[in-house]
C-alpha cells in the first residue's frame, strides 16, 4: 500500500471523527435541555429553527461574540491554557476506542487501480489503548486545577481542589474495575477486550460489581451530578470556571460533554460488548452489512448511556462533599477490590 494512501485514509478518519464528536457535543447540550424540560414538564428550546434544532449553533455564536474578560489577579498564561487543555484531553481520549471491526476492501475496481486489497480499522486500536485512555483522562484534572488556581478567586480555587480530591478518590476504583476487565481479556488492546466479550459474554453479566463501580466512578470523573462538587453553585458560585467568559467558558462545557461521550463509549467497550451484536455472524449477512449493523449497535449503546447520564442529572440531588469522599473510599474502593478478587477466581477456575 502506498504511503500517501495510508496518510489520506488516516486524515479522512480523523476529520470524520472530529466532526462526529463536535456535532455530538453540540447536540448533547440540546438534548440535555430537552430531557430536563421533559422531566420537569416544561417545553425546552423551541425558538431557533424547527423544534429548536438550531439552538446549539445560536449558543456557540453567542459565546463567540461575548467579551473575553480576564480578572486582574489571574495568572494569564495558565488561565488561558486551562480550557484548551480540557478540550485537548476530551477529544483525544476518544481516538483509540474502536467503533467497529476491521474492514477489508477487495473490490475489483480498487484492485485494478492499486493492485491489492486494502484492510483498515475504522478507528485504529493500539495495543496499550486502555493505558493511553487512562493516561489522558488523568491529565484532565490538571485543566480544572489549573483554571481554579490561576483565576485568583477563592471560589475557583476551592473548585479546583475539590476536583483534585475527587479525581484521586475515584480514579483508584476506576483503575481496579478496569483491571478486572483486563484480567479476563488478558490484553490491554481495546479491540481484544471487545472480542473477548463475544456472544453474550459481556462483562456487565460476568462482573456486575465492576460495572457498577466503573459507572459511578465515571460520573465522578466527568463531574456530572450527583458528583458535580467542583462547580456546585450554592457554595462556589460556579466553581473552577467562575472567572471565565466567552468561548473559554464554553470550552469547559464542550469538554464536559465530550468527556461524557468518551466515558459512555468506554463503558460500552469494557462492559457492553463494544460494537458486537451477539451471534450476528450466524445470520449469513454480507461483510459490509454486518459492519454497518455493528457500528450502528455501538452508537446505539453509547446513545443509551448518554441518556442515562442526563436522566441521572435531573433525578438525583447533589451529595455533600463529605459524602462524596466517604462513598469513594469506604464504599467504591472495597467493592472494586472485591470485584477484582472475584474476577481472579473466575479466571483461575475457567483458565
Amino acid at each position: 500500500m502506498e504511503p500517501w494512501i495510508n496518510a489520506g485514509v488516516a486524515l479522512g478518519k480523523l476529520l470524520i471523527l472530529a466532526n462526529i464528536v463536535l456535532i455530538n457535543v453540540a447536540y448533547l447540550v440540546y438534548w440535555e435541555r430537552k430531557l430536563s424540560a421533559w422531566a420537569q414538564s416544561r417545553v425546552g428550546p423551541n425558538r431557533v429553527g424547527p423544534a429548536g434544532l438550531l439552538q446549539p449553533f445560536a449558543d456557540v455564536l453567542k459565546l463567540v461574540l461575548k467579551e473575553d474578560i480576564v480578572p486582574t489577579q489571574a495568572y494569564k498564561p495558565i488561565h488561558t491554557l486551562a480550557p484548551f487543555l480540557a478540550l485537548f484531553v476530551a477529544f483525544t481520549s476518544f481516538a483509540v476506542i474502536p467503533i467497529g471491526p476491521d474492514i477489508t476492501i477487495a473490490d475489483s475496481a480498487w484492485q485494478a487501480i492499486f493492485g491489492d486489497s486494502f484492510s483498515f480499522a475504522i478507528i485504529p486500536s493500539i495495543n496499550p489503548g486502555i493505558l493511553y485512555i487512562l493516561a489522558l483522562t488523568s491529565i484532565g484534572v490538571y485543566a480544572i486545577t489549573m483554571s481554579g488556581w490561576s483565576s485568583g478567586s477563592k471560589y475557583s480555587l476551592l473548585g479546583g481542589v475539590r476536583s483534585s480530591a475527587q479525581m484521586i478518590s475515584y480514579e483508584i476504583s476506576m483503575g481496579f474495575s478496569i483491571a478486572g476487565v483486563v484480567l479476563l481479556a488478558q490484553s490491554l488492546s481495546p479491540q481484544a477486550i471487545i472480542e473477548s466479550q463475544s456472544g453474550w459474554m459481556w462483562n456487565i453479566f460476568v462482573q456486575p460489581i465492576g460495572f457498577i463501580t466503573f459507572v459511578t466512578a465515571a460520573f465522578a470523573e466527568t463531574n456530572r451530578l450527583p458528583f458535580d462538587l467542583p462547580e456546585a453553585e450554592p457554595e462556589l458560585v460556579g466553581g473552577y470556571h467562575t472567572e471565565y467568559s466567552s468561548m473559554k467558558f464554553g470550552s469547559f462545557f464542550l469538554a464536559e460533554y465530550a468527556n461524557m461521550t468518551t466515558a459512555s463509549a468506554l463503558i460500552v467497550l469494557l462492559y457492553l460488548g463494544g460494537w458486537q451484536v451477539p451471534y450476528i455472524e450466524k445470520l449469513g449477512l454480507s461483510e459490509t452489512l454486518t459492519v454497518i449493523i455493528q457500528v450502528a449497535a455501538f452508537f446505539l449503546k453509547v446513545a443509551a448511556l448518554l441518556f442515562f447520564f442526563i436522566w441521572v442529572r435531573w433525578s438525583i440531588p447533589r451529595f455533600r462533599y463529605d459524602q462524596l469522599m466517604s462513598i469513594g473510599w469506604k464504599v467504591m474502593f472495597p467493592l472494586a477490590l472485591i470485584n477484582l478478587v472475584w474476577v481472579a477466581v473466575i479466571a483461575m477456575i475457567f483458565n
